[in-house]
């Protein structure tokens, strides 16, 4: 016996089929066309979306660096007037010092005296001068 399998026989199409055939053809091009314009139109949203998001990315940069500019710029300030500051506390403390070291000194020796003390003192006698009037 010979194998009918070898030798199967094309099946016909059957008139009926061929156009159910031709209707689900057209329905899936149909379909696959609704779907690329459906891909497109995304595609086309979400391009806008990005230009949207891009643009509003680089209004807030802008906008970030100006305050970031307007911070170091205060902050500069704000560091010269501390150093200033600084400076201003460190020459009352070196005057305060110096004012503390000789108000320590005139406590510790006596003024100089001045110009009318001396006057007095060339015409006053001395410690010592007044010993030797009261020995003799």
């Amino acid at each position: 016996m010979a194998n009918s399998d070898a030798t199967t026989p094309s099946l016909p199409v059957n008139a009926p089929l061929a156009p159910e055939l031709n209707e689900s053809r057209s329905e899936m091009l149909t379909r696959i066309q609704n779907l690329k314009q459906d891909l497109q139109n995304w595609r086309s949203k979400l391009d806008t979306q990005v230009k949207v998001y891009q643009e509003e990315l680089s209004g807030l940069k802008l906008s970030l660096n100006a305050e970031v500019e307007q911070l170091r710029s205060e902050f500069q300030e704000l560091r010269g007037t501390l150093h200033q500051q600084q400076e201003d506390v460190t020459a009352s403390l070196r005057d305060l010092g110096l004012q503390d070291v000789s108000a320590r000194e005139t406590k510790e020796a006596p003024l100089a005296p001045t110009v009318e003390e001396k006057s007095e003192e060339a015409h006053a006698p001395s410690v010592e001068e007044t010993d030797k009037k009261d020995q003799n």
